[in-house]
């Protein structure tokens, strides 16, 4: 007998997820150029995490982070962040990025 072969995520009837129990604790949404992030903090059986969702023109990826690691993912962001120049050079010019 051969086993049904399943697209996950390549549309059809297999991309449909079933209910789910989770709550949203917070919710914040931020728009950068093109971009919509959403931030969704959430609970379900399994604990506590948080979803950020980039939208960019009807097309949506999202990453998960348990809530365990939220503060490591805060404490490496503000890290980039410092690291990254305030007026990054124009596309284009010569001007080298400090590092």
């Amino acid at each position: 007998m051969m086993e049904k072969q399943r697209n996950y995520g390549y549309g059809g009837q297999d991309d449909r997820r079933p209910p789910s129990n989770e709550t949203v604790l917070h919710s914040e949404r931020i728009q950068i150029e093109r971009k919509t992030f959403l931030f969704t903090l959430k609970e379900n059986p399994r604990g506590r995490f948080l979803r950020i969702t980039e939208d960019v023109g009807g097309r949506h990826d999202s990453i998960i982070i348990p809530s365990t690691g939220l503060k490591e993912f805060a404490k490496t962001l503000s890290v980039v962040v410092k690291a990254c120049p305030e007026d990054p050079p124009e596309p284009g010019s010569d001007t080298p990025l400090e590092a």
